[in-house]
């Protein structure tokens, strides 16, 4: 299904496939779980805990606020 296609749908299917994309990569999942764990969001903090870059880190920070998943400035 082309990219075109996502007016066909609610925007409730809509939102719940790009969360559902979000939550898709394990890297993510990872660094969800370290936010709730730890409540706080610095990425330095991400990248001492998990074996991800700090670009990784940032991309995937990137994704999480797109889809809604956490807030704040990510720099």
């Amino acid at each position: 299904m082309g990219l075109t296609k996502t007016e066909e749908f609610t925007k409730t299917q809509n939102d719940l496939a790009a969360l559902t994309k979000a939550l898709g990569h394990p890297a993510r999942i990872a660094i969800l779980q370290f936010l709730i764990k730890s409540k706080a969001c610095v990425c330095g903090d991400i990248v001492d805990e998990l074996p991800f870059s700090q670009s990784t880190v940032s991309q995937h920070l990137k994704e999480l606020k797109k889809a809604g998943l956490i807030k704040g400035d990510i720099e």
